[in-house]
């Protein structure tokens, strides 16, 4: 987003804003990434969600696995006293 906005800054598609608003402070602050001290909370969040998606793909899966199964038995039955 940064990018986008100096490159609109740069081909002067904005007017200039009053001097006034120049050098006020951005609400988004970037701080450098601290590796010593790995958020836990949103590693255990991202593994637990990508963990709990697995677990019900494979489950919806697993039952349409089994209704394939079972239409293909119903369909393959010809039996003259069920119909």
């Amino acid at each position: 987003m940064a990018a986008g906005l100096r490159a609109v800054r740069r081909w002067g598609l904005v007017a200039a804003a009053p001097p006034s608003l120049a050098f006020t402070r951005s609400a988004f602050v970037v701080k450098k990434a601290n590796n010593a001290q790995p958020n836990w909370l949103g590693v255990g969040l991202a593994f637990g969600t990508s963990a709990a998606l697995w677990a019900f793909l494979i489950n919806q899966h697993n039952e349409d696995v089994m209704e394939y199964q079972r239409r293909k038995q119903a369909r393959g039955h010809k039996c003259t006293e069920c119909s």
